[in-house]
C-alpha cells in the first residue's frame, strides 16, 4: 500500500507545482503589463493635466493641478487666426484618402506579383526595395520642384459646354491634392512588397479552383483571396492613416496658406512665439486631434485578429 501512495502523492505534488508555477507566470505577467500600461499612460496624463490647467504651462505646473478650467478646448473652437476645426479636417480627409488608395494600389500590385510571372517582374520587385532604401527628407526638394510643375502644367478648371467651368481638384503646391499625391507614392513601395508577402501565404489552388468554375482573374482576387488578406489589408490602412496623420515635415514644406494646414502644421503654431506659447491650447488640441485614430483602430480592430477561416474556405 505504501508503494502505492508514493507515486500518487509524487503525481499530487507535480500537480501542486505545475499550479503555482502557472500562478507565477501569471502574476508575473500581469506586473509586466501592469507596469507598460502606466509607462504609456504617464504622457498623457501629463498632456490631460496641461489641458485642464488654467496656468498655460508645462514645466513648472504640479502633477495634479489645484484648479481645472475647460477654457484652452473653448479657444480652439473660437480662435479665428488658427482655424484648428479646418486642420482636424484637412488631416482626416487626407489620411482617409491616402490609406484608401494606398490599399487599393498596393492590393492590385501585390496580387500581380504574387500571382503572374511576366517579363520585369523580378527587377521590379528588387527596384521597391532599392527605392525604399533612401528615405523621404532626401526628396524634398526634388518633390517641390515636382508639384511647382505639376500645379503649373494642370488646368484648374475644366470648361463643359452648357454647363459652364467645372473646377478641377488642385494637385500643386500648397494643396491637399498635391500633398496626397506625395503621400501615396511614397508609402506604395514598402507596402506592396509587404502585402506581396501576405499574398504569398494564400494557397494559389484557390485561384485555380476560381479559374476553373469560370472566374475571371480579377472575380478570383476580388471574392477568393480579398477576404482571406482582410488583416494586412487593414495593417496597411491603419499604419497609412496614422503616418500621414502625423506627419510634419512634408505638409510643412508643401503647404503655405494656414486654412490648407494640416494638424500636426497648424498645432505647431501655438507653441512658435518665444512669449506667447499656448501651451494649454496646445495640450487640447492633441488630445482631441487623437480621437480620429484611435476610432480609426478601434474600427480596423476586427479585422486586424481575422485569420484565413474566415475567407473563402469557410463551409
Amino acid at each position: 500500500m505504501a508503494s502505492i501512495a508514493r507515486p500518487a502523492e509524487a503525481t499530487h505534488g507535480r500537480h501542486i507545482g505545475m499550479r503555482n508555477r502557472r500562478r507565477i507566470e501569471v502574476a508575473v505577467k500581469l506586473i509586466v503589463a501592469l507596469l507598460a500600461a502606466v509607462y504609456a499612460l504617464i504622457p498623457v496624463f501629463f498632456v490631460v493635466t496641461a489641458a485642464l490647467n488654467p496656468l498655460n504651462t508645462v514645466s513648472g505646473a504640479s502633477l495634479f493641478p489645484t484648479a481645472v478650467t475647460t477654457d484652452h478646448f473653448a479657444s480652439l473652437f473660437n480662435d479665428p487666426f488658427h482655424p484648428w476645426l479646418q486642420w482636424i479636417v484637412n488631416s482626416f480627409s487626407v489620411s482617409l484618402i491616402t490609406s484608401v488608395i494606398v490599399v487599393a494600389l498596393c492590393a492590385l500590385a501585390a496580387y500581380s506579383f504574387s500571382r503572374f510571372r511576366f517579363r520585369g517582374r523580378r527587377l521590379g520587385l528588387i527596384s521597391l526595395v532599392i527605392v525604399q532604401l533612401f528615405p523621404n527628407l532626401l526628396a524634398i526638394v526634388a518633390l517641390f520642384l515636382l508639384l511647382q510643375a505639376v500645379g503649373k502644367a494642370l488646368p484648374t478648371s475644366l470648361s463643359v459646354p452648357g454647363i459652364g467651368n467645372i473646377p478641377l481638384p488642385a494637385l500643386g503646391l500648397n494643396s491637399l491634392g498635391g500633398l496626397i499625391l506625395i503621400y501615396i507614392g511614397g508609402a506604395l513601395g514598402f507596402n506592396t512588397w509587404l502585402m506581396k508577402a501576405y499574398f504569398d501565404t494564400v494557397p494559389i489552388d484557390l485561384d485555380e479552383s476560381a479559374l476553373v468554375d469560370g472566374a475571371t482573374h480579377f472575380q478570383a482576387f476580388r471574392y477568393v483571396v480579398l477576404p482571406l488578406v482582410r488583416p494586412i489589408l487593414a495593417g496597411i490602412a491603419i499604419l497609412s492613416f496614422i503616418a500621414t496623420y502625423s506627419d510634419y515635415l512634408l505638409a510643412r514644406v508643401m503647404l503655405t496658406d494656414t486654412n490648407n494646414y494640416t494638424l500636426a502644421v497648424g498645432m505647431a503654431l501655438f507653441i512658435q512665439g518665444e512669449f506667447s506659447r499656448q501651451w494649454g491650447v496646445f495640450a487640447a488640441g492633441a488630445i482631441i486631434g487623437a480621437l480620429p485614430i484611435v476610432v480609426t483602430f478601434l474600427i480596423l480592430q476586427r479585422q486586424l485578429i481575422g485569420g484565413l477561416s474566415q475567407g473563402g474556405v469557410k463551409g
